[in-house]
């Protein structure tokens, strides 16, 4: 589904951390179709070091699916050693924590010219979605933190942060990128909980899921295939525009008897793209 040349297509995200180099090689022979080497949440201060001396080594290796990092928050000490340590290696791609300021972005540009994952976790972050996204061409994805912000915004309950998810759709297709990449499911034991909460964001428009345990991968991998009958009925709404055009029609009725415009048929167009 994904390659490093299309990298939109991209359905999972499994976060490893930067000190388990075992479980980077198992996550690229896995089901996940991007890995995110951790630099932050997932070491502690203590070994940062350790992960930054990783990651250096990972990015000079081949790899047969994408690989990012998540570097620490590059205001900080520990985003700013990131940031020397990477500084002239291949880096494919950087998730960026906390992202605020098109500062941000233009330090780590001035030490790594790559692709760039913005996490909006903060009010601020999110007010700013739609000037960051169009701050810098290596901007690619957008993402929110959804734990950082919900404790930024002091509320409760997962459909609290539906504005922010519907204003990061928004900025991250009014600036000409994918459907942004949803937020973790931080209970891995709540498997029913992550499909039905990934079916419902593939609904508001995103299109991927970061995930920390492999056992996540199948149901968010399902969530953005397109099923069969969806594929079917792309194909015939394809179909049908070609017969109209044929016909000189710009909007037609189609076997079922449905109007059918352009804007139906680029989203059929869209669905095939992703199984081309």
């Amino acid at each position: 589904m994904s390659t490093p040349d299309h990298p939109i297509w991209t359905r999972s995200w499994l976060y490893v951390p930067a000190t388990r180099a075992d479980l980077l090689d198992k996550a690229m022979r896995g089901e996940a179709d991007a890995v995110v080497l951790d630099l932050e949440d997932a070491v502690p201060p203590d070994r940062k070091d350790e992960a930054r001396a990783a990651a250096v080594k990972a990015v000079g290796e081949d790899w047969p699916k994408p690989l990012w990092l998540r570097i620490n928050q590059v205001r900080l000490p520990h985003g700013q050693a990131d940031l020397a340590a990477l500084a002239g290696a291949r880096v494919p791609g950087l998730r960026l924590p906390k992202c605020e300021s098109h500062q941000d972005i233009a330090t780590v540009l001035d030490h790594v010219d790559t692709r760039l994952h913005l996490l909006f976790e903060t009010a601020l972050g999110v007010e700013r979605a739609f000037e960051l996204a169009t701050a810098a061409p290596q901007v690619t994805f957008l993402s929110l933190g959804e734990a950082d912000l919900g404790a930024d915004l002091r509320v409760r309950g997962d459909q609290a942060l539906d504005w922010a998810r519907a204003r990061l759709v928004n900025a991250a297709r009014a600036a000409g990128l994918a459907g942004p990449v949803q937020s973790v499911w931080t209970d891995v034991t709540d498997l029913a909980g992550l499909a039905t909460s990934t079916e419902r964001a593939a609904d508001q428009g995103f299109f991927g899921r970061s995930v920390v345990h492999p056992k996540q991968l199948p149901a968010v991998n399902a969530a953005f295939t397109p099923r069969p009958e969806e594929v079917d009925e792309a194909r015939r709404l394809v179909d049908s525009l070609h017969r109209a055009q044929d016909a000189g029609s710009a909007a037609w009725l189609d076997d079922r008897g449905r109007l059918i415009d352009p804007a139906v048929v680029a989203r059929a167009h869209w669905v095939l793209d992703r199984v081309s």
